[in-house]
């Protein structure tokens, strides 16, 4: 395949790139002690982009012929020259690239197929199970197992040339506890890029059972909290969402272009000194993150970008048109999900670097406020930073010690105002490696971290 997608596009007439992708995948859903669902899915194709007279045309086949990928490459350059008449902004060169070639492995020492379908079944109906005997209060249990299996090769006509190999597993918990008519859930997720030991060597089955069905039953009795600005303690998986969804989707170059508050933000201070900000493609200090990937869909090797520098924004996530657009180089963002999308700007592993403080001072300065971890499945940002997303789990600070849960907690305000109150980033680090996927018209597997920070922002709850 590698072979005659090579001859195909040193044949084309304009820049040509074919994605080749064999994808497998498979969910396993035991609810309530019965399996509620058992999906597996294989999928194979190959898409082609052309630029032809300054216009992108896409096609793909799942004809794996040379007929049917040669049809596939006419089409979309017959998409781009039809549209170039009706086409007002045109692409005048893509960016040059140091551009990928070779084979590029999952780093994967246990392969999700040397585990068959029973094992992963045995472990979601024990782990679902495990849920319900926890506690009399539950009432509602859930357990999920996902895979993706990803096979690529990807080539271009100035170029690329490489083969790559994916493995991302996933797996979630979920508990729902009821008391006095009154209900609460918990739930907790792990996913990595790696293989079946990787899935399960940061969190346990058992790990994940305990802190869900215990958020669900403590959330019963536990209070609202008082509403207001205060001093908060964030913890990596929250620190990542703010990264990822408030700050990290302003600045992928599409939207900028868009109007999005980063636009002429270039070398101005958006944050606190402390903050240095980055995507990866690789997974620095902790390996396994969800959204590593070695190479992008253009064919570019997805290394790392630094966005905010010590407090400064420096760069936007680019592809090679975006990149050409600003005269810099592209930042290996371009991202299709299957092969029959057309890859656009993502995010990939997006994260705050590690500090130098320890984590008990972040919450030995503070006489009250909260300390705030992971996200609730709710919220929401836009373009502009501003944000409201739901807390998993929130606990009171009173004179530098953490206490009591509380319980409907939401955060928001603007995400950059709040990098500019980071008085303190500890030295510690880790990765969400939860069970999600980012969307922007199309879905897209990442993830976001860092170390705890401190900072203020605004708490929703009861007015006293």
């Amino acid at each position: 395949m590698q072979q005659l997608l090579e001859r195909i596009a040193a044949e084309a007439e304009d820049w040509t790139e074919l994605r080749f992708q064999a994808r497998q995948t498979r969910t396993l859903t035991v609810r309530n002690g019965l399996l509620e669902a058992s999906t597996s899915v294989r999928l194979t194709g190959v898409g082609a982009r052309v630029l032809a007279l300054g216009v992108f045309g896409f096609a793909s086949t799942t004809d794996l012929t040379e007929k049917g990928l040669r049809a596939a490459v006419a089409a979309a350059r017959s998409a781009a020259r039809t549209s170039a008449a009706a086409k007002r902004d045109r692409v005048d060169k893509l960016a040059s690239a140091s551009l990928a070639r070779g084979v590029f492995p999952v780093d994967a020492r246990d392969p999700l197929d040397a585990h068959p379908l029973e094992e992963k079944l045995a472990l979601a109906l024990a782990t679902e199970a495990r849920v319900r005997a926890a506690s009399a209060k539950i009432i509602s249990a859930a357990a999920t197992y996902d895979e993706i299996q990803d096979e690529k090769v990807l080539v271009t006509s100035d170029g690329a040339s490489a083969r790559i190999f994916d493995s991302k597993p996933s797996f979630r918990v979920l508990a729902i506890a009821r008391e006095s008519g009154d209900q609460s859930l918990g739930y907790d997720t792990v996913g990595v890029t790696g293989g079946w030991s990787d899935l399960f060597a940061a969190r346990t089955t058992d790990e994940l059972v305990d802190h869900a069905v215990r958020l669900a039953v403590d959330s019963l009795s536990a209070p609202q909290p008082e509403g207001g600005t205060v001093p908060v303690v964030l913890d990596p998986e929250l620190v990542g969402l703010l990264c990822h969804e408030a700050i990290g989707h302003t600045v992928e170059a599409d939207i900028v272009l868009g109007g999005a508050v980063t636009a002429d933000r270039i070398g101005h201070r958006v944050a606190s000194e402390l903050v240095t900000l980055c995507d990866s493609g690789l997974s620095p200090y902790d390996p396994h993150a969800v959204g590593t990937l070695p190479v992008d869909d253009e064919g570019v090797a997805a290394g790392r970008t630094v966005i905010i520098e010590r407090g400064v924004l420096r760069s936007y996530l680019h592809n090679r048109e975006t990149a050409a657009y600003y005269g810099v180089a592209p930042t290996g963002n371009a991202r299709a999900f299957v092969y029959s999308d057309h890859p656009i700007i993502r995010m990939r592993n997006t994260y705050i670097e590690p500090g130098k403080d320890e984590v008990e001072a972040l919450f030995a300065g503070i006489r009250h406020g909260y300390y705030l971890k992971g996200f609730a499945m709710s919220g929401q940002a836009d373009s502009n930073a501003e944000f409201m997303f739901g807390v998993r789990e929130a606990r009171r600070i009173m004179d530098g010690k953490v206490g009591q849960l509380v319980r409907g907690v939401t955060i928001s305000g603007n995400a950059f105002s709040v990098l500019k109150s980071v008085d303190a980033v500890a030295h510690d680090f880790a990765w969400e490696k939860g069970a999600g996927s980012c969307g922007k018209g199309q879905p897209a597997k990442v993830d976001s971290g860092g170390p705890h920070i401190r900072c203020t922002l605004t708490i929703g709850g009861r007015q006293e």
